[in-house]
């Protein structure tokens, strides 16, 4: 009789202590797993993959400009992989850590409880986001994304100068930049795609399938817009701390407002229809999409894209990083 009880209390021992780890009892919410999902790396969210038909649905009511459909139009579909995107926008520590120097133009004076050091990054040029990415894969032992004219070691790449060789008014790929590509197999850090921006910022495959995806990153309503991100009518005009605000649906900050965001892709007013997969834009351009809004935009719509030549910084743009799942 005494066995089967002690049999009886190891059982039920057993029993309590799975359910503890299954509350988070050993170690916290990373050790659960959901299915057919990988773990994400520290400060990264894990976007699961999905397939986006796209439809008026995605565009501002009442628009009709391209530039406020964003990327899942109507007579396209796209199919994601699943990557990593790290919740929040690279900060000016972490920028400074990697490349030995703060080019922020809000390096000061941050506003009261807010950190200096976790603002985000900002007068970063799209050539200052990719050399960011190369150099921290590389300081954390992965495998670089970009190349410029082949060489992924940032120390070759002394075309990217940040000089407008040609004289047209903008630093593009025609100032002897060279020739960049982005390997997306590799596992190191890179820009997202515009079509992984959205599709993050609308809350992954879940929000995409609402009947009437939201036009902010957390919320639907302009009302509560200030409750996700800073914004005209509460920044201040000046950037804040990165996650201060309520995260979207996948638990991302601050995709809306704060700065906007570099992505990889070429703009181009029109997106291409059909199907597609893991696209990465247009082969070739003038000028690099960013998307978000900031803290000096009235309405921060995750819907609309903007272009920017990639040499020329600006005081209201920086970026998030992101890496493929492997």
């Amino acid at each position: 009789m005494k066995k089967v009880l002690l049999t009886l209390m190891a059982i039920f021992g057993l029993g309590l202590a799975l359910l503890a780890t299954g509350c988070g009892g050993g170690g916290g919410s990373g050790d659960y797993e959901e299915p057919g999902v990988d773990l994400p790396p520290e400060g990264f969210v894990t976007v699961a993959s999905g397939t986006v038909t796209g439809g008026s649905q995605f565009a501002l009511a009442g628009q009709t400009s391209d530039a406020y459909k964003g990327v899942f139009v109507a007579n396209r579909t796209v199919t994601l992989s699943q990557f990593y995107i790290c919740d929040h926008e690279v900060t000016q520590g972490e920028y400074e850590a990697v490349m030995g120097s703060n080019p922020s133009y809000f390096s000061s004076s941050p506003a009261s409880g807010e950190t200096q050091a976790k603002r985000p990054v900002e007068q970063v040029s799209w050539y200052d986001a990719i050399k960011y990415c190369n150099l921290r894969s590389k300081n954390e032992n992965l495998t670089p994304c970009y190349a410029v004219n082949g060489k992924t070691d940032t120390s070759q790449w002394n075309t990217i100068n940040h000089i407008d060789d040609d004289g047209d008014g903008y630093i593009d790929e025609e100032d002897e930049v060279g020739s960049i590509t982005c390997d997306f197999a590799a596992n190191g850090y890179r820009l997202p795609t515009e079509a992984e921006w959205e599709y993050a910022a609308r809350g992954g495959a879940a929000g995409c399938e609402k009947s009437n995806p939201d036009d902010y990153a957390g919320t639907d309503e302009s009302a509560n817009l200030g409750d996700y991100a800073w914004c005209l009518d509460n920044s201040g005009d000046k950037t804040h701390e990165v996650k201060r605000k309520e995260k979207n649906a996948l638990g991302l900050y601050d995709m809306s407002g704060n700065v906007c965001e570099w992505c990889w892709d070429w703009h181009s007013d029109t997106i291409a229809t059909g199907e597609s997969v893991n696209p990465s834009g247009a082969s070739s351009g003038t000028a690099r999409v960013f998307r978000g809004g900031g803290y000096a935009d009235a309405e921060c719509l995750v819907m609309c894209r903007i272009r920017r030549v990639p040499g020329n910084r600006y005081i209201y743009l920086g970026f998030r990083v992101v890496r493929s799942v492997k």
